[in-house]
């Protein structure tokens, strides 16, 4: 990671901004935990004193009124301990914020909201940071090429196939299904896409915590017969870590997790552990790019896969894309197919896919800033 403060005068922070949007949907969407009902965002604006911007977001789709409270935090306890403070280094100003915030965070048991709303500042400011010297997020970074692959996400239990086939016609060659359901009707499903896409198509499954780890050491093998890549959170995050290494071998492919951690340590912790192959940590709800950065080398450094866990608007889509062309490794890229407006006015061609990749470009930050005229017609507050 290149530390832009030798190479830039170091920018004011003259405000911090958050914008809450809310897009309806005609097909909720559904996990194994709940359902969301319309897709909301939360987008972070800071604002240097020469007039420079630099954008985030943050994870709000759980619960339903997260958005709103998200925001609220920035703007009520971030913005004002932001406000005039001299970016130096886009990762030392996020520590030093985070270690203001740590008791708040003990005394309110607020820790995930907490996490999530620094993550969105954190990649704000890196974002910054990119725009003022010019150069791509990922390049500053230390990326090599702002080419990445990617795969499909989001394919519930209702209208899977025909999610999945209008995906590959965009140009998809991976695909990942929720599972975590009825047991034959995951499989149902899962061989249904198996059949439609063909013996070469990468599949994945997602059962979002689902299951107790006995039920995964039942579940796990019969998916793993239908030749899928990896099995994303069969067990819960917090399961213990000999459950984790139980389940991995016996689960017949490799298992994945990593978007409900929070903190460097537990990263470590799962990584040691040597019960997952791919690792996913979520720009949006911890970290932002100074966490998730340090995080994905370690797993690389550790022979795990990593691939950015994100389900949201197109700026946290973007920030994940260019923290994946900046850490290497040949993971990749997970973009939702459930139509969501808030994505596509935010994404930039991140829809752009050819064969299973996408490239970048060379834009200055992640790319174009948010149009928020565009967006008005989903603004929430």
């Amino acid at each position: 990671m290149t530390d832009p403060g030798a190479n830039w005068n170091a920018a004011t922070l003259e405000g911090v901004d958050a914008f809450v949007f809310r897009a309806p949907c005609e097909v909720p969407v559904r996990t194994s935990f709940g359902v969301m009902h319309d897709r909301p965002a939360v987008l972070v604006r800071v604002r240097d004193s020469d007039g420079a911007q630099g954008w985030g977001e943050i994870w709000c789709n759980f619960p339903g009124v997260g958005a709103d409270h998200r925001a609220a935090l920035v703007r009520t306890v971030m913005a004002p301990l932001l406000t005039g403070a001299v970016l130096e280094s886009p990762s030392v100003l996020s520590r030093s914020l985070q270690r203001r915030l740590e008791v708040l965070a003990i005394q309110s048991g607020e820790f995930g909201p907490i996490a999530q709303a620094l993550a969105g500042i954190d990649q704000a400011l890196w974002d910054l940071a990119a725009r003022r010297l010019g150069m791509p997020l990922w390049r500053l970074l230390g990326g090599e090429r702002g080419a990445i692959r990617v795969y499909a996400s989001g394919l519930g239990p209702e209208g899977a196939l025909p999610a999945a086939l209008a995906a590959r016609e965009r140009g998809h060659v991976a695909f990942k299904l929720k599972v975590g359901f009825d047991r034959i009707e995951d499989l149902r499903r899962l061989s249904a896409l198996r059949e439609a896409l063909g013996a070469d198509a990468t599949l994945m499954v997602d059962a979002n915590q689902a299951w107790d780890p006995d039920t995964a050491m039942q579940r796990c093998p019969e998916l793993a017969q239908l030749g899928v890549r990896w099995i994303e959170e069969p067990l819960r995050a917090d399961a213990p870590a000999q459950a984790w290494v139980r389940l991995a071998g016996h689960a017949g492919t490799a298992l994945a997790a990593g978007e409900n951690l929070i903190g460097r340590a537990s990263f470590e912790a799962a990584i040691d552990a040597g019960a997952l192959a791919v690792l996913q940590p979520d720009v949006a709800k911890w970290g932002g790019v100074s966490g998730c950065l340090e995080v994905a080398r370690c797993a690389l450094a550790a022979g795990l896969l990593y691939c950015p866990h994100y389900l949201g608007a197109g700026v946290g889509l973007r920030m994940s894309a260019h923290l994946l062309a900046a850490a290497g490794g040949g993971g990749l890229l997970e973009i939702d197919t459930n139509p969501n407006p808030l994505r596509e006015l935010t994404c930039d061609g991140l829809t752009l896919v050819r064969e299973g990749t996408l490239s970048l470009g060379t834009e200055p930050g992640i790319g174009p800033p948010p149009d928020l005229g565009a967006l008005a017609r989903f603004a929430y507050d």
